[in-house]
């Protein structure tokens, strides 16, 4: 084998293996079974204009080397973004610990209690600071965040301003501009005005339903909003506001000021800038809005036996089970930055925090004193690290610029001439002497440090300070030291099954390697360390790299552009139907609001379609999985003159290749309208197809599915749009841009730009082969355990030659003439080791499996063999041999405690329960918890510690 290979060390599947295969799924070469399964007018023949290959070696000095025209400057810029410090053993085993980020989103709870935990500590975190019970477990980043709470409060009008048509939202103006242009993009399509100015003269009228703000606010000073918000109450209107999480262990949160929505971001908690993203942003409110608030919620519920065990309550009221009906397509948020914030606040406690907001503010509060002696003018009267300084006569900007840069200092300048200084946890008493010569010098003084700073002063009115008590819980109290912490992280990762583990079959999401030598960027400073508002001079290596991935992308989908804002392939899906969308109204189409979905497309399309301010008309599938061509053709006659686009995921939802698709895409052509393709399955196409050659006009991608990010539990992600020339002008933009067109849809330029670097080595290390290989590999992985279990439980569609796709939907509806399902299925799974495929997904009753293309042929034959015993298993069943209730699979999971206890009342051995296959007695996943109950969990919605000691006693924690 070329070990300098890197295809090498990502695809699982050996040269010796493939005799094997392809005898199996009786071919005789990958290429014949490649003309089995695309169509032939589809396949194209000339190689992508990609890079030649790279090895893992040349790939470390290449970053080395980006990242050295990338200059660390300390930031004052603030915005949003503020530099930290990730404690070392959160960075090492979390941040760079496969069983953290390559698990799954967790929807199995039984098999990811660890994840869970951390997720509801950072919801606990959330919900003291911010003063509201409810929250989720993070969303994208604060300015979407801040467009979730505008349709959230939108939503929740009372029926009087439904009926009256209640729809203009108040922003303050200083609240945070890449906040206020999402929440402009975001709300215009669904019917809501925007009204900005300053909340302390606005007048609240009728048709006003809600406001935000921001505390402190992008200037820095910090509001008592207090009477604002009684006086948005009074006149029967609510109040978001936007807040920073550091602050409020020290400042009174805006919940204890009235506030229905608290928003923001939890990047200080611990997270690099990585310019721009990812990190957590965070929404909590009151328990009379948990059917409303967008995203997942931790819960806590019991398993079997009584035990407390931890699950994704609501789930009923999430986007890609409510569809059209859903009130935000949020799908992927920031799970593994959450966990990381939690840590922190784990790491830290109350105290902890309590001391690095002190020590921030005060440091602030000593330059505002200085600066005031030397002439300027500092105007905020209460503040919290922030500070907004006005220049004296004779001083400009540009000079304060000039010195502060080479002094290697960002400050954030803002139009009117002012100078905005945001101090952070890592400003040290050194960076205090560097901060008073920029501003010294340039008046000719010179200000040196000689006494101490006062870390107990207070810059703010004593209203504004906290006085409540937050986290005070034992696992906020217990892991204060290495030692501790480090023993509590690998605690709760052993409850949880990841890629570490085994293979996780999840058919859609396409748990693939994320090689070690891809994630490199996310540990080193020269990527971490940079505000995503720094200058174009300090940013060459990230620039270099993410226009390169833009190119590659753009290459590899067919089209023309791409622009890498979106923060997940949900919010992929809604940038890239905006771009439609503004297109349209360009050439004087703005009328057509229709889109046609098959019955077949992923949950988040008919949400993103509702999101963009479309209806939605679906379109039925035949026997075969396609998509129903007469139905289609009477849909599009009948709407023609309506219809802005077709979403369509190619191939399929059920896993086929649809020959078709090019007619498809011409119909919708002839009716003047677009074609969205999800990029869902582009792990099908890289490199032998592409959306762009088979005639659609836009497309996203999951980077976190077919391009190698991490999952992380349920993000990153990021989900680039790539699309054809004319659509270009019309790309999410920045305000940054010289060009800004209006329309943005997450905070920073490049949204998560940290995470892009992971997919740009993947494609730098595989090349065009490499990547070709990868998708000939995810398909006849796929076609190899079709044929291996047709003959059991069967194979719900194939395409028009027998062929599934890269993944396969296999059928269990018969199965339940045995009293036996597929949840049963999926739980019995756990007992082997291994995460359930995806569950009732497109097809109630079914599993989808995607095998991808990193596991090797060892790896599926035992899957296999586990699906075989489990077979089995139902066989005895349904023969009368196992007793219909009391069986092995209505059981599963089986826990440790219940296996290894004095007690045994089951009439199947402990043996068949714990050990059905030998391979399990060298390596075995034990579980902490037996079957979660769903209806117990929904019932008592359990989102945070303080609930759970209610609930259960106060020795839950």
């Amino acid at each position: 084998m070329n070990t300098n290979k890197f295809e090498n060390r990502h695809i699982g599947i050996a040269e010796q293996d493939l005799d094997v295969m392809l005898r199996t799924i009786g071919v005789t070469s990958t290429e014949q079974l490649i003309r089995e399964t695309i169509p032939g007018n589809i396949l194209m023949s000339e190689p992508l204009d990609l890079p030649e290959a790279m090895t893992e070696r040349e790939m470390l000095e290449h970053f080395l080397e980006l990242g050295s025209k990338n200059k660390i400057f300390t930031s004052y810029i603030g915005q949003g973004w503020y530099d930290t410090v990730t404690p070392a053993p959160i960075q090492r085993n979390v941040l760079e610990n496969a069983a953290w980020y390559t698990s799954y989103t967790p929807y199995q709870a039984e098999v990811s209690q660890g994840r869970l935990e951390a997720l509801f500590n950072f919801q606990t975190v959330i919900t003291e600071l911010t003063g509201l019970p409810l929250t989720n477990c993070s969303l994208l980043d604060e300015a979407t965040a801040g467009a979730e709470a505008a349709r959230m409060l939108f939503d929740t009008r009372s029926r009087a301003q439904a009926k009256a048509g209640a729809n203009v939202l108040f922003v303050d103006e200083k609240v945070f501009r890449s906040t206020l242009e999402v929440i402009r993009t975001r709300i215009i399509p669904q019917g809501m005005k925007l009204v900005v100015g300053d909340y302390k003269t606005f007048q609240f009228t009728p048709e006003v339903f809600a406001a935000i703000v921001q505390f402190p606010n992008a200037e820095g000073t910090a509001n008592n909003y207090k009477a604002f918000i009684e006086a948005a109450h009074a006149a029967g209107a609510k109040v978001a506001v936007a807040a920073d999480l550091l602050s409020m262990t020290i400042m009174t949160p805006p919940g204890e000021m009235g506030a229905d929505i608290v928003f923001g971001s939890a990047q200080r908690f611990g997270i690099p800038m990585y310019y721009g993203g990812p990190s957590a942003g965070f929404l909590s409110t009151s328990m009379d809005y948990k059917r409303n608030i967008p995203g997942r919620i931790i819960g806590v519920s019991k398993d079997a036996y009584g035990r407390p065990a931890y699950r994704l309550a609501l789930q009923t009221r999430e986007q890609h089970i409510k569809r059209e009906k859903a009130t935000s397509n949020i799908c992927t948020a920031q799970a593994l930055l959450a966990t990381m914030s939690s840590f922190y606040a784990v790491y830290h406690g109350a105290d902890g925090l309590r001391h690095i907001a002190g020590r921030v503010h005060a440091y602030a509060g000593f330059i505002s004193e200085k600066l005031t002696k030397l002439g300027y003018k500092q105007t905020n009267k209460d503040f919290f690290d922030t500070l907004r300084i006005e220049l004296p006569a004779g001083v400009s900007a540009e000079q304060i610029r000039e010195v502060a840069e080479e002094c290697s200092v960002n400050f954030f300048y803002p139009s009117d001439g002012s100078i905005i200084i945001s101090l952070d946890e890592t400003t040290l008493p050194s960076d205090l002497g560097v901060l008073l010569y920029i501003f010294s010098s340039v008046l000719g003084k010179e200000e040196t440090i000689t006494e101490d700073v006062a870390s107990d002063k207070r810059y703010f009115d004593a209203a504004l300070a906290r006085t409540s008590n937050f986290l005070n819980y034992d696992v906020f109290n217990n892991y204060h030291t290495e030692t501790e912490l480090m023993r509590y992280i690998k605690r709760l990762e052993r409850k949880d099954i990841s890629l570490a583990h085994s293979m996780i079959p999840l058919g859609s999401c396409t748990m693939k390697l994320n090689a070690a030598s891809e994630l490199t960027t996310l540990s080193m400073p020269q990527f971490g360390a940079i505000h995503p508002y720094a200058p174009k001079d300090q940013t060459e290596g990230y620039l270099e790299m993410l226009q390169s991935l833009e190119r590659y992308l753009a290459v590899i989908t067919g089209f023309d552009a791409t622009s890498l804002q979106p923060n997940s392939g949900a919010s992929g899906e809604y940038a890239g139907l905006l771009t439609i969308r503004a297109y349209l109204e360009s050439i004087g189409q703005g009328h057509r609001n229709l889109v046609i979905l098959p019955a077949s497309a992923h949950g988040t399309n008919p949400a993103s379609a509702i999101q963009c301010g479309y209806d939605t008309v679906t379109v039925a599938c035949d026997e075969r999985g396609n998509v129903d061509m007469d139905d289609f053709m009477a849909k599009t006659e009948q709407h023609k003159d309506q219809i802005a686009a077709m979403m369509i995921t190619y191939p399929s939802t059920h896993g086929i290749f649809e020959t078709n698709i090019i007619d498809l895409c011409n119909r919708i052509h002839e009716c003047g309208a677009q074609v969205y393709m999800d990029g869902a399955n582009m792990n099908a196409q890289v490199g032998l197809t592409s959306p762009g050659y088979i005639g659609a006009d836009v497309c996203h991608l999951n980077l976190h599915k077919t391009f190698a990010i991490p999952h992380g539990g349920g993000g990153p992600g990021v989900g680039p749009i790539c699309v054809a020339k004319h659509l270009t002008p019309f790309l999410p933009s920045h305000p940054l841009c010289d060009d800004y067109n209006g329309l943005e849809v997450s905070a920073a330029p490049f949204g998560s730009a940290g995470v892009a670097a992971i997919t740009y080595a993947y494609i730098r290390m595989m090349g065009y082969e490499g990547l070709r290989n990868a998708t000939i590999t995810a398909i006849l992985n796929s076609n190899y355990m079709a044929n291996l279990l047709k003959d059991t439980f069967g194979i719900v569609y194939t395409g028009a030659t027998g062929r599934v796709g890269h993944e396969l939907i296999l059928e269990c509806r018969k199965i339940k003439e045995s009293g036996i399902d597929e949840n049963d299925i999926a739980k019995r799974l756990m007992d082997f080791g291994y995460h359930a495929p995806t569950l009732s997904f497109p097809v109630h009753g079914t599993l989808m499996i995607e095998p991808t293309e990193s596991e090797s042929l060892a790896e599926l034959d035992r899957f296999i063999a586990v699906m075989n015993c489990i077979w089995e298993e139902i066989q005895e069943v349904a023969r009368g041999e196992q007793d219909a209730t009391d069986n092995v699979l209505k059981n599963a999971p089986h826990p440790q405690y219940e296996v290894t206890a004095n007690d045994w009342s089951h009439p199947y051995s402990r043996e068949k329960a714990a050990y059905p296959l030998e391979y399990l007695r060298d390596n075995k996943f034990w579980l902490n918890v037996a079957r979660i109950d769903n209806g117990f969990g929904d019932r008592n919605l359990v989102p945070s510690l303080c609930g759970a000691c209610e609930v259960f006693g106060n020795n839950f924690s």
